[in-house]
């Protein structure tokens, strides 16, 4: 398989930002000019991941045995198979994301657990999606079942509708099922300060929009958010006590659970 390594890509971006080593030197200079524009910026990975186990474990804690994990990147410490089936061993996990680079890495992490699969695919063709082999051969839609759409749907543009990507998977999920999604925001930071940052993801073969907190409430539609609601990601449900650095570094995400 060919990989571009002049270019950053943003799966290896995140993968070098959480402490991996599957990435190149573009990848590490972009995120690192990330870095460098202010010091909470070191954190704003650790804090959505962290916000991801959170999450995870409180959807398997009401019972719900399946999830998708849409736009997965690259296996990472705390991966949603391995927090899920912390609390439920039988839990299922598919893995979808359309760099050709996670599928491979994933399908190697994950070629001994019969409890998960990876297909590549991209998230804008849910139908697709949804009636994958491997999908349904793990994933019984008729079951209530979690979709995560975290640290993803920045990356889609306003032309492809984000919203109406998430309402697809919601029209095929059964009542009970449970979304969980996060997403960099725009809200309460300075304009410049956010266009330095949009300006860095271009370069990149997806470039990221950071959206207000009335778009990205949009994609709940349909679907009822449990307390605290959306809310930066070190505000959910977080019974540590962060540092200063992280609580500042979780306020340019915001991320929620709903159940349908």
């Amino acid at each position: 398989m060919e990989v571009d390594t002049d270019k950053p890509n943003m799966a290896r971006m995140y993968d070098y930002a959480l402490g991996g080593k599957d990435n190149f030197a573009a990848d590490r200079d972009a995120v690192n000019k990330l870095f460098a524009f202010s010091p909470e910026n070191r954190y704003v990975p650790k804090a959505n991941r962290r916000f991801l186990g959170r999450a995870v474990r409180h959807v398997a804690s009401q019972g719900v045995r399946q999830f998708i994990d849409l736009g997965a990147g690259l296996p990472s410490q705390g991966n949603v198979h391995e927090v899920a089936q912390q609390s439920l061993p039988d839990a299922h996990v598919v893995y979808v994301d359309a760099d050709p680079v996670v599928l491979t890495h994933a399908t190697a992490l994950l070629a001994t657990d019969p409890s998960t699969a990876v297909i590549q695919a991209d998230i804008r063709e849910p139908e697709k999606i949804l009636a994958d082999g491997k999908l349904r051969e793990l994933i019984d839609l008729s079951e209530p079942t979690c979709v995560l759409f975290v640290s993803v749907l920045h990356g889609i543009s306003d032309a492809d509708d984000p919203a109406g990507i998430v309402q697809a998977f919601a029209d095929q999920l059964a009542p009970g099922s449970h979304l969980i999604l996060s997403h960099l925001t725009s809200e309460g930071h300075p304009p410049e300060l956010v266009k330095q940052k949009e300006e860095v993801f271009a370069k990149s073969p997806t470039p990221f929009s950071y959206r207000s907190r009335a778009e990205i409430l949009r994609y709940f539609d349909g679907f009822t958010l449990v307390e605290p609601g959306l809310t930066p990601v070190t505000s959910w449900r977080d019974e540590e006590t962060e540092s200063a650095e992280m609580t500042a570094a979780g306020a340019w995400w915001l991320g929620g659970v709903a159940r349908k």
